[in-house]
């Protein structure tokens, strides 16, 4: 079977306007700001206002990805979006977000994979096009982690931010395009980094409330170690499959999480800073939508040219892990 080669032609991103600063956390929480941009090196974070939710984050940032692909709403078959702050356990913010968009013969679903999400919505899509079942599909990371974190707790509310980032893929020239992917798993972390409530094992009650169980719990020490060393081994393995090597990479997107965690993994690649998009420190962790608003904003500042080799890559809560290899 002849695959079709898919590659991005539209990329976008919208961020909320509310900055939510280190300074304004030091009169929340017992912090300072040196620590945190020493720890993260996260400087600010947006925050979505009580009227958004992740739908709309993810309109926004669909209508610009639509914009610079050329391809209409109506046009696309597939949209897949990535969040673990969907507008409601069902129908899926994707649902929600084809009516907004008047994307009447797009088929949709959300996946939930945490900051893993978007990596795995590109498999899932790229693969629905590759095999000539669809031929344009919208991919979408969207986050309102701001509604789910714990602003009494100095350990994680310093860490989170909301946004999206959407790209439209579509068939592309021979050799360009997606060249491998790299997805896995190790559900025998998921209690370092979860939130308990609101679903069957907790549903929604006034003890759930009181136990704090609809915010997210991280053990931020054994998930730095499991990034730090997860980030490297997926990124050279999807390297592997796509026949390249660390001195092909042309541009790093990976995860925003913790500043010291993408050090480790430019170390590990042997690639110099300015080989890698970070943006960690105006949006903090974005879940989902981190990697492709990092896209989004190395290609809005030509960062990213024709025949570039980029690595996008991530990891979060499952836990799990993603790296793809893209020939833009």
């Amino acid at each position: 079977m002849n695959f079709i080669p898919v590659g991005i032609i539209g990329s976008g991103s919208y961020v909320p306007e509310r900055v939510l600063t280190n300074q304004e956390l030091e009169k929340m929480v017992e912090t300072d700001n040196e620590w945190i941009v020493t720890r993260t090196g996260i400087r600010e974070r947006r925050l979505a206002s009580a009227e958004q939710a992740s739908s709309d984050l993810a309109y926004e940032a669909a209508l610009r990805a639509l914009a610079k692909s050329g391809i209409s709403p109506e046009q696309l078959d597939l949209i897949v979006v990535a969040t673990i702050t969907p507008d409601m356990s069902f129908p899926s913010t994707a649902c929600i977000l084809q009516e907004k968009l008047g994307a009447k013969k797009a088929a949709a679903f959300d996946l939930s994979a945490a900051c893993s999400g978007f990596i795995y919505g590109l498999a899932n899509a790229v693969n629905f096009i590759a095999a000539g079942i669809y031929k344009y599909a919208l991919v979408i990371g969207t986050e309102c982690l701001s509604k789910i974190t714990d602003y009494t707790d100095r350990n994680t509310c310093i860490l989170f931010g909301d946004g999206a980032g959407a790209v439209v893929l579509g068939e592309v020239p021979e050799g360009r395009g997606f060249q491998s992917f790299e997805l896995g798993a190790d559900g025998s972390g998921g209690e370092l980094l979860k939130i308990a409530g609101g679903g069957s094992r907790n549903p929604s009650s006034a003890q759930s409330i009181e136990g704090k169980l609809h915010f997210i719990h991280m053990e931020g020490r054994d998930v730095f170690k499991f990034a730090v060393r997860i980030m490297g081994n997926a990124a050279e393995e999807a390297l592997r499959k796509a026949g390249k090597s660390k001195t092909d990479i042309d541009l790093l997107v990976p995860h925003q999480a913790n500043i010291r965690i993408i050090q480790s993994a430019l170390e590990r690649l042997q690639l110099p800073e300015e080989k890698c998009m970070i943006n960690l420190h105006r949006y903090g962790n974005v879940s989902a939508a981190s990697i492709p608003i990092a896209l989004a904003e190395a290609v809005e500042e030509g960062r990213v040219k024709e025949g570039d080799c980029i690595v996008m890559v991530g990891f979060g809560g499952g836990l799990t892990w993603g790296a793809s290899v893209l020939v833009w």
